[in-house]
C-alpha cells in the first residue's frame, strides 16, 4: 500500500492523506481547506492532486474546517463514495460547511464588485450553500472505540482526542496478501488539562503513524488561568482604555472555551458589567451542538453542571446574528467586547470588525489559539506596523495582544504523552504532518530521542510505499 500527503504537509492547514491499496482502492483521511497561505490559499484550494472520482471512502477526523471544508468541492468534483465520522462531528461538519459557503458567496461578492471595476474576469466559490447542505448526505455516524468495517480490506476505530466535541483518531486494520497492517492517524490532539474535554483516549499499538505537530516544540503557558489572563485584558482594553476588546475566536471549540471562562469570572463575581458580543451565526449554532454533548466534557464541568445549568452563559452576553446588528457594532462607542470568528482573522465578520477598528489605538485585538505565519492574524501578530484588509491598507494602531495557553492544540508534552501508550520499536515508520516544518524538525528530535526510529516530515504531494 502507499500513503500521499495532499495537505497540512510541512504547513498547518489542509489536511488531506490518500491511502492507496494494492488492488487500487484508495481512501482519503480527512477533506480539510487551505487557510492564510497568501495568494496561494486559492488554487491549493482548487486542486486536490489527486483523482477524486477514485477515492473509494473518505474518513473524517474532525470538523474543524482545515479538515473537513472541502468535503463539498470533493463530491462536487466527483466523489460519490460514503464520509464516515463520529455523530458531534457529523453535526458540527453541517454548520461548518454550510457557514463556509455562505463566507465564500459573501466575500467572492465583495470582491468581485472591485474586479467589475478594474475590468478583471469575475470568481467563483469554490462551492455555494447548496452543494454544503448535498454533500451531508454521504455522511454516516460511527461512535467512539467500536471497530466498523468499510470493506473487506479496512476495519477502523475512532478514539477521543479532546481537541474539540467529536474529534477523533483514526485507527485502521488494513487487510493485504494475509497480513493486517495497522495504521493510526491522530487529527488533531487536544490537551490533558482541557478545561473542558475529556483527556486525549490512549490506543492500541501501531505498524505506522501520522500525528500533527502544531505545536512540536512549544509548551503552553499554565502558570496563569485562561480566566485570569482574559479578566486582565478586559481591564485593559475596556475598563483602562475605555475602548473595544476584538477577539478572533474559532467558532467550534475556542468560542466555547472564552465563554466559558467568562461565565467562571461571573460566578467568582469578578466580571466587569460589560456587554459581551458573539458576532458570529455558527458560533452560536457550535455552542448549542456542543451543549449536546455533555458526556463528553471532563470531571470538572460535569460537577459544575450539577449547580450551573449553562456554563456558557452570563451576565451581558448578546448573540449577534443578522449582518446589519453585526454593522451596527462599528457605530457604538466602547467599551466592549467582541468574540468573533475566523479565529485567524482571514475570513468572517471578525475582518470587517479590525478593518473598521484596527487604526484606533484604544482598541485591543486579542489573539488566543495558532495563526498561519501569511493569515491576517500571523501578520499582526509578527507586529507589522502596516496591513492590507479587503485591499485597503490600514495603519496597525490598535495594541495587539495573544494567550497562547487557550489553544485547543497540544503541546509537545501533550503530544508525546499521547504517544506514550506506543511501544516505540514496533512502529515502523512515523510521519509528522500538520505543523509547520520548522517546528517539526525540532519535534522529530524529540520524537528520536524517545526511541522512535524512522521519524519523516513529508513534503506536499509526497507519496511512499508502506510494506
Amino acid at each position: 500500500m502507499k500513503i500521499a500527503f495532499h495537505g497540512a504537509a510541512r504547513t498547518v492547514t489542509g489536511s488531506k492523506h490518500l491511502l492507496t491499496l494494492k488492488n487500487g482502492k484508495k481512501y482519503l483521511l480527512d477533506c480539510g481547506m487551505f487557510q492564510g497561505l497568501g495568494k496561494e490559499t486559492d488554487a491549493m484550494n482548487r486542486n486536490f492532486g489527486f483523482d477524486v472520482t477514485e477515492v473509494t471512502a473518505m474518513i473524517l477526523s474532525h470538523a474543524h474546517v482545515d479538515h473537513c471544508g472541502l468535503i463539498p468541492k470533493l463530491m462536487k468534483d466527483g466523489f460519490d463514495g460514503k464520509i464516515y465520522c463520529t455523530p458531534a462531528t457529523k453535526e458540527l461538519t453541517a454548520v461548518m460547511l454550510e457557514d463556509s459557503a455562505g463566507i465564500q458567496e459573501s466575500e467572492i461578492k465583495y470582491e468581485n464588485k472591485r474586479r467589475a471595476q478594474e475590468g478583471l474576469p469575475y470568481l467563483r466559490p469554490l462551492y455555494d450553500t447548496s452543494d454544503a447542505i448535498a454533500a451531508m448526505d454521504h455522511f454516516v455516524q460511527v461512535e467512539y472505540d467500536n471497530w466498523f468495517t468499510i470493506d473487506e480490506n479496512i476495519d477502523v476505530q475512532y478514539t477521543d482526542t479532546g481537541h474539540i466535541i467529536g474529534s477523533a483518531a483514526v485507527h485502521l486494520k488494513i487487510k493485504e496478501d494475509g497480513k493486517v497492517t495497522r495504521l493510526t492517524f491522530s487529527g488533531d490532539v487536544g490537551r490533558y488539562r482541557d478545561v473542558i474535554l475529556k483527556s486525549p483516549a490512549t490506543f492500541s499499538q501501531a505498524d505506522y503513524i501520522l500525528i500533527e505537530s502544531t505545536y512540536g516544540n512549544s509548551l503552553h503557558d499554565n502558570a496563569t488561568t485562561t480566566p485570569d489572563q482574559i479578566l486582565h485584558w478586559i481591564e485593559k482594553a475596556c475598563l483602562q482604555k475605555k475602548g473595544k476588546l476584538i477577539i478572533p475566536a474559532f467558532s467550534v471549540g475556542r468560542t466555547q472555551e472564552i465563554l466559558y471562562a467568562l461565565n467562571q469570572l461571573e460566578l467568582e463575581r469578578r466580571l466587569p458589567d460589560l456587554n459581551y458580543f458573539v458576532d458570529s451565526p455558527l458560533s452560536v449554532k457550535a455552542t448549542e451542538i456542543v451543549k449536546h454533548y455533555p458526556q463528553y466534557f471532563n470531571k470538572t464541568i460535569q460537577k459544575i453542571l450539577q449547580s450551573d445549568s449553562d456554563p456558557f452563559g452570563f451576565k451581558g452576553l448578546k448573540f449577534i446574528k443578522s449582518v446589519d446588528e453585526s454593522k451596527l457594532l462599528n457605530f457604538r462607542n466602547g467599551p466592549f467586547v467582541i468574540i468573533s470568528a475566523s479565529g485567524m482573522a482571514d475570513a468572517g465578520r471578525v475582518k470587517h470588525h479590525i478593518s473598521n477598528n484596527i487604526e484606533n489605538s484604544r482598541n485591543t485585538i486579542l489573539f488566543t489559539g495558532y495563526c498561519e505565519p501569511h493569515s491576517l492574524g500571523g501578520k499582526l501578530l509578527d507586529g507589522r506596523k502596516e496591513v492590507n484588509i479587503y485591499g485597503v491598507a490600514h495603519e496597525v494602531n490598535a495594541e495587539i495582544g495573544s494567550i497562547r495557553s487557550m489553544s485547543a492544540h497540544g503541546d509537545y508534552d501533550d503530544l508525546c504523552q499521547f504517544l506514550a501508550c506506543q511501544d516505540p520499536k514496533q512502529v515502523k515508520r512515523l510521519f509528522l504532518v500538520h505543523g509547520e516544518y520548522k517546528v517539526q524538525q525540532d519535534f522529530k528530535q524529540r520524537l528520536v530521542r524517545k526511541g522512535f526510529v524512522d521519524v519523516e516530515i513529508p513534503e506536499m504531494h509526497y507519496e511512499e510505499g508502506l510494506s
